[in-house]
C-alpha cells in the first residue's frame, strides 16, 4: 500500500508505541510504502529517503490506485521557507506547514486537503532556488536558533542530519537522512582551505563513528544543530564551542556533494 503524510509533521518511532522513541519525522506531501500493519500502527518506508519507522495508522492517507496516478500529474513544489500559512476561504481555517513539505497543487496555489480547500500565497519553492553552495547555505540560515530534537526536521526541532536533509531537498537534492549515511555520498575534500560554501563536514566519536554533521559557510565556520541551529568556528580538529571556547566535535572528513 501507498500512503501520503496529510499532516504537517508526523513522528516516525522505533517500534510500535507511542511512547517509543522518535527516529525522524515525516514531512506533508511526502509518499510512504506501508511494509505491515499491526494494531493501529503502520511499519512504513518514507519513499524519498527510505527511511523505515513505526506510525500511528490515523496519521497517514492510504492511496487508492487513481489518487497514486493523480499525485504523478500534479505540480509538486518543495518548500523552501521554514513555515508556510495556507487558509481556507470559507472558514478562515489556517494550514501552517513546514519547509521542505512536498505541496501537490490542484490549481496555481490551491491545495486540497482532507475534503478542505487552503489558499497559499506564492511560495518558495525549489524551481526559484539557485542549485549553489552559496544558496544552500542561505537556506540552512533561515534555521538559526530553531532548537535541537533528536529525530526532528522543522523549524520547531531539528538535528544535524536533519538539517542537512532538508536544505539539500530545498534544492532538489534528496540525501538519506542520517549521518552515516550521508558520509558515504560526495567527493572528500582534503583540507580545510579548499572548502567551498555548502560542503559539508562529518564528525566521529571515540570510536570512530559518524556523529554529527553541518554546513560549512568557509573554511572557518560551520551551521550545524547542537543545543540549536548555530554558526560556530571550525579548524582542522573540530568545531570549538562558542560557550567553553574548547572542542565539542572531532573533524573526520569534509564532503562536497555537488
Amino acid at each position: 500500500m501507498t500512503g501520503i503524510v496529510n499532516l504537517p509533521l508526523v513522528p516516525l518511532r522505533e517500534s510500535d508505541t507511542e511512547s517509543s522513541e522518535m527516529t525522524s519525522q515525516l514531512l506533508f506531501g511526502e509518499c510512504v510504502e506501508v511494509i505491515k500493519t499491526r494494531d493501529q500502527q503502520f511499519l512504513l518506508r518514507n519513499l524519498a529517503d527510505n527511511y523505515v519507522g513505526w506510525v500511528d495508522k490515523k496519521m497517514i492517507r492510504i492511496l487508492k490506485k487513481h489518487e497514486e496516478q493523480r499525485l504523478t500529474e500534479l505540480n509538486v513544489h518543495c518548500v523552501c521557507t521554514p513555515l508556510i500559512e495556507g487558509q481556507n476561504e470559507e472558514t478562515g481555517e489556517k494550514l501552517l506547514l513546514p519547509g521542505g513539505s512536498k505541496l501537490h497543487f490542484q490549481a496555481g496555489t490551491e491545495l486540497k486537503v482532507n475534503n478542505k480547500t487552503f489558499i497559499f500565497d506564492p511560495i518558495d519553492s525549489t524551481e526559484q532556488v539557485d542549485k549553489t553552495g552559496e544558496s544552500l547555505v542561505q537556506l540552512a540560515k533561515q534555521y538559526l536558533n530553531a532548537p535541537y530534537l533528536w529525530g526532528g526536521k522543522s523549524i520547531m526541532g531539528i538535528d544535524c542530519s536533519g538539517l542537512v536533509q532538508v536544505v539539500f531537498s530545498m534544492c532538489g537534492i534528496q540525501l538519506p537522512r542520517d549521518s552515516s549515511q550521508q558520509v558515504e555520498l560526495g567527493k572528500v575534500i582534503d583540507f580545510l582551505n579548499e572548502v567551498k560554501p555548502g560542503d559539508l563536514a562529518f564528525f566521529e566519536n571515540g570510536e570512530g563513528e559518524i556523529v554529527h554533521v553541518g554546513i560549512l559557510l568557509n573554511s572557518h565556520q560551520i551551521i550545524h544543530a547542537s543545543g540549536c541551529v548555530k554558526i560556530e568556528t571550525i579548524d582542522s580538529q573540530g568545531i570549538i564551542s562558542e560557550f567553553t571556547d574548547k572542542y565539542s566535535h572531532n573533524l573526520r572528513v569534509v564532503k562536497r556533494i555537488f
